[in-house]
């Protein structure tokens, strides 16, 4: 399993602000937060094939890990549910003045 010492981890955050880590069957990867210019990319990628959505996503927030997680089927699909959850929705106010 691929393992990000702990001052690497920090030069991430310093560089991107929030990582992310997603281990599954043994393997791992470290992500950050999506650009609003891959979000767009994605989403309309995905609307002809939904893995492309994720695969997009992947690709865009990939920092370092187990490149298996890219190219092994069974590890992508694994993963892809966990993706969604790095796009970080804040809640915001409208006030009519």
């Amino acid at each position: 399993m691929y393992t990000a010492s702990k001052e690497q981890i920090e030069k991430w955050k310093a560089e991107h602000g929030e990582i992310s880590r997603i281990t599954v069957a043994g393997k791992a990867c470290y992500l950050k937060q999506p650009s609003r210019k891959a979000l767009g990319y994605a989403s309309v990628a995905g609307k002809s094939n939904p893995l492309k959505f994720n695969e997009v996503l992947l690709n865009d927030c990939w920092l370092a890990g187990d490149e298996e997680i890219k190219t092994n089927d069974t590890l992508f699909l694994s993963i892809s549910s966990k993706l969604a959850e790095l796009i970080e929705v804040k809640e915001a106010e409208l006030e009519k003045l």
